[in-house]
This record gives structure tokens, sequence and C-alpha cells, in this order.
């Protein structure tokens, strides 16, 4: 297995510029459908261990899956994040939880690229394959001080912080009296904060996304901060540094659409899971029908194909948004408040179509579908746990998205 992820981290040579963004693209894909079969294999131990293992974290990280969204000043590919995307659900389909750390981690790279600088320099100037992970709450507390910040804080969903060096987390910054707090990102390194490890859930189990402390002020330079507006406006300062077009696309545009995906990944895999083990079996229930294959029931044959329109459904929802607001970035443009709320409508939908799908699978599974080991009961934990995600729960995001279409003002993050 070692041997095999070594082989997959070495890239192909590439001609030109095109040709090495196109050749770059086919080999993490190559190399993340091959590592999708192991993770699938460790799925169950995954979830016991309640976090992605470190070996299945080098092998993603010697394959180079880590720096898909990195600048290529660093050593990164800089491809677009709907290119990640694909990317996160092949690894998801096979593992959730890994898809989920993945993915995210992975979008944090393009996180760090809008910060400062120097910032950058830090996380990657020594140790270019770093791995990030983040709490974008901004539960922390921020005060200003000579040269930077003094930071504290506790957050919850640090999904991947066991194999992250750095941590950005979200904190409000205190301002004069009278204005309101202002949110910020801050990058922290490891030592400086401390895991808990209190990850015990039904879904998502191997997410690993444990509480983060600092319990004691730690200092932070300034230049290792971002202010929230500035990332959602589409001002970071790492885009005068990194040219690309997605360092200029709004965060909550460009992230959301990583955590819906797992969900999409999930019901893709818990569908070639039903077609391969379950609907093959035969039911020794005394009802009608019984001693035929469960693939003979109409029931079982509609919530397959309802599930595989779901998939389609969604990966069309969240393939068009992120290429809508890549070529608006790309043209220097901004999305209007009512796009963006479109943005994050489909967002919220394209897990909610996955809820109602999986919900139709896993009543058909049968009794055998119960055990832990079957991958469609985890699929449907896994499911239900993404869509209790404050940024992509149905109940949460639609909201706004009616405000906004009676002429009332939209309350939420867009």
């Amino acid at each position: 297995m070692t041997s095999d992820a070594t082989t997959l981290a070495r890239p192909a040579p590439a001609t030109t510029a095109l040709d090495a963004k196109i050749s770059s693209f086919d080999e993490l894909m190559a190399r993340a459908t091959a590592l999708s079969a192991v993770v699938r294999e460790r799925a169950r131990q995954t979830e016991q261990d309640r976090r992605v293992s470190p070996e299945i974290t080098d092998m993603l990280r010697e394959a180079g899956l880590y720096r898909a969204l990195q600048p290529k000043r660093f050593g990164g590919q800089e491809l677009s994040i709907e290119e990640l995307r694909s990317l996160a659900f092949e690894i998801g389909r096979g593992c959730t939880s890994t898809g989920w750390c993945y993915g995210l981690s992975a979008a944090m790279s393009w996180v760090v690229g809008m910060f400062p600088d120097q910032a950058q320099h830090d996380v990657w100037g020594e140790t270019p394959e770093a791995v990030v992970a983040s709490c974008i709450a901004p539960t922390g507390k921020i005060r200003s001080v000579d040269g930077g910040y003094k930071f504290q804080g506790r957050w919850s969903f640090g999904s991947n912080s066991d194999n992250a060096s750095w941590l950005a987390l979200g904190g409000m910054l205190s301002t004069s009296e009278g204005q309101a707090p202002r949110p910020m990102f801050l990058l922290v390194p490891e030592g400086q904060f401390r895991i808990i490890d209190n990850w015990h859930t039904v879904g998502l189990a191997g997410t690993g996304s444990k509480d983060i402390a600092i319990a004691e002020e730690i200092f932070v330079p300034a230049h290792r901060s971002v202010s929230f507006a500035d990332v959602l406006d589409q001002q970071a300062p790492g885009a005068l540094v990194n040219p690309s077009p997605i360092y200029r696309i709004p965060f909550l545009s460009g992230f959301p659409p990583l955590l819906a995906n797992p969900a999409v990944a999930a019901l893709r895999g818990a569908i070639d899971e039903f077609v391969e083990s379950v609907a093959a079996r035969t039911t020794r229930g005394a009802f009608v029908g019984g001693g035929n294959t469960i693939g003979h029931f109409g029931h079982v044959q509609s919530a397959i194909a309802e599930a595989e329109a779901a998939v389609d459904a969604a990966q069309l929802i969240l393939q068009r948004d992120l290429r809508v607001v890549s070529d608006m970035a790309a043209c220097a443009s901004k999305p209007s408040t009512e796009q963006r709320i479109e943005f994050r409508r489909g967002h919220a939908y394209a897990v909610k179509l996955c809820v109602n799908a999986i919900n139709g699978l896993f009543d058909a599974v049968g009794g055998t579908g119960i055990n832990l080991d079957n991958g469609v009961q985890r699929a449907w934990r896994d499911i239900h746990a993404v869509a209790h995600h404050i940024s992509v729960n149905w109940n949460a995001v639609s909201t706004m998205c009616g405000q906004m279409r009676l002429g009332l003002p939209p309350r939420g993050q867009y």
C-alpha cells in the first residue's frame, strides 16, 4: 500500500501552461480514484477511530491532492474550486468522512491564498505540503495590540484538526465603543492551540471535528489575519500577489459547495453499494414476492432511480453555481445580492435532494442494512449529519431566499 501511494505521487511532466493544467487535474483525478477504493475499505475503521488516519492523510498529501488550490508560486496547482469539488467527490464516494476532511482542508489552501503574502510564506515557506484545517464560526475573542492581536477562545467542529499543522480560526475583533465587533480569520500554528477529544457523533463520525481551545491569550501578528468582509467582498489582500481569479471568489460562494459535496458523494457511494450487494440479495420474508431478489421490487427500483436523479441534479446545481461565480471572478465582476442568495439556495437544496433520496434508499435496504459494516446506513447517517450544518441546512438557508423574493430584508450569511 505504501508503494502504491509513492507511485501515485509522481506527477506527469507537462509541456505548456495549458497542458500543465489539464494533465495535473487528470493526474490528480486518477490518484483520487485509486485512493477512493482504499478509503472505502477503511471507512468503518475511520468511524471507529473518529478521525482520518495519519496514513490516509499521508497518501492524500503524497498524491498532491491537498495542493489542488494552493498558489502556483508555492508549488500548488491553482485548479478551480469546481475541479477540487470533483476530486473531493471521488474521495467522498469511498468514505464520506475522508472526503469531507480532504475537501475542506484542501479548500483552506484557497483561503490561505487570500491572506497577506507574509502569512502564506509562514504556512508554506518551509513546509509547502502543510495541511490546514479551520473553525470558521467567529467564536474567538480578538483585541488589537501593537503589531497584531491577542486571541483566545473555544471553537467547535475542527474537522481534520488532528492532521493539520495550522488552523484558520474565526473570531470577533473588539472595536471602539458604539461599533459592532468585526469578524476575522486568524492563522494559528500547531502548539498554540489544544484539541479537545470530544467528537462522538452519529454521522460524519470519522471527521475528527473536535473542539479547539486557546485558553490563555496568544499573540497573532497582524499579517496572519484577514477580515471576513474582505473575503466576502472579493478584496482579500492575497489577490494582490496571487493573480488567479479563484482568490477573488467570495468565500460564501466558494466554500459552502464543498460542504454540500460530501452528501452528494455519499449518495453516489450508497447507490453503488446498494446495486452491487443489496439488490441481488434474495428476500426471506413472508410477504408477497418473498423468494425474489430485492431488485425485483418496484419500490426498490424507484428508490434507485430517485437517488440517481438526485445525484445528477445536485451535481448540476453545484457545478453551475461554481462555474458562474468563477467566470464572474475571472471578469473582475461581483455577484449581486440576489445572485449570492441564489447560490446559497443551491448549496442547501443539493443537500436536501440527497436527504430525501437516501431516506428512500435506506428504507429499501432491508434488515441487513442496519449492520454497521453496511455502507448504505453509513451514508444515511452521514448525509443527515451534513444536512445539520448551518451553512447547508435547508431550513436555515432557504428562508433568506424566500425573504428576498417577498421583498423582505434577507437575514443570513451570503
